[in-house]
């Protein structure tokens, strides 16, 4: 355990680029045998758009990276959160609860919001326009949207108290989780199930990809699913009744033109439908 807080202390800019590209290679090449779905599209260029959204979440990342960091340095420095007050304990313990609450602010808590609140949903939908989801999808998000997972992830560190090595832990986690997740690879039914009650699978994250409501205000969690199955927001749907999308935006010039994809949260509104 303090190899890895040794390392994540000190992580190197092209080790958390080899991260983020180390794992679209991998769950690329394992979806490409194992599909979940044989998907008829082009997908050089689907991941292309996908490629281009997620260096603009880079750089967004990049350029705000120094109030991060000096977030974490403040609350360590000041003894502020959650992980500064609790009394001592493991350090394999306390890294858990740290990623657990990371997770539920930076992640589920974002996420939940960016569904309930319009303005903030103007900025997310792009990510669910997509109709054919891949580990490219994972990062597929405009570049606003980029801007308010980082406050969140900023207001989690402060809340949380956590050391940057977590931090540094945390993101390289829940880049690979997401790649994971939205990867259209096919895993056994059971396993699948089983990974479910602990970690965000592919089955499971892929019902929040259903184009309709109720499904799509489901199953936010990125990294752990403790926090749909205690908060009431976990369900599940048979894979052969996926449809992916949203369908406020399911014509190819909506969701597959990177043009009309960075205008979307600038345009008219168009209300959802239940299923």
């Amino acid at each position: 355990m303090n190899d890895i807080i040794a390392y994540f202390s000190t992580i190197p800019s092209l080790h958390r680029s080899l991260i983020l590209v180390g794992g679209i290679t991998i769950f690329w090449l394992i979806e490409n045998t194992f599909p979940l779905f044989q998907m008829k599209y082009k997908k050089w260029p689907h991941a292309g758009i996908n490629f281009f959204l997620t260096f603009t979440t880079i750089i967004v990342n990049f350029v705000l990276a120094f109030i991060l960091i000096k977030t974490a340095s403040w609350t360590t420095e000041n003894h502020f959160g959650i992980l500064q007050w609790i009394p001592k304990i493991p350090i394999w313990l306390y890294t858990l609860i740290g990623l657990l609450l990371l997770d539920l602010i930076g992640a589920y808590l974002a996420h939940f919001v960016q569904h309930k609140i319009k303005f903030l949903w103007r900025f997310h939908i792009v990510h669910h326009t997509d109709t054919w989801i891949d580990t490219t999808t994972a990062n597929r998000h405009h570049p606003g949207e980029s801007v308010i997972r980082f406050i969140f992830t900023t207001l989690g560190v402060l809340i949380v108290g956590s050391p940057m090595w977590m931090v540094f832990l945390y993101q390289s986690l829940s880049v690979i989780f997401s790649q994971f997740n939205h990867a259209n690879i096919s895993l056994p039914e059971k396993l699948d199930t089983f990974l479910s009650y602990i970690i965000i699978s592919p089955n499971m994250h892929k019902v929040h990809h259903h184009y309709v409501l109720p499904y799509t205000d489901s199953n936010y969690g990125n990294i752990f699913s403790v926090w749909d199955r205690l908060f009431g927001t976990f369900t599940t749907l048979s894979k052969e009744k996926l449809v992916y999308g949203v369908d406020t935006h399911m014509q190819p010039e909506e969701n597959n033109q990177l043009k009309n994809l960075l205008q979307i949260p600038f345009q008219k509104s168009r209300s959802a439908k239940n299923s």
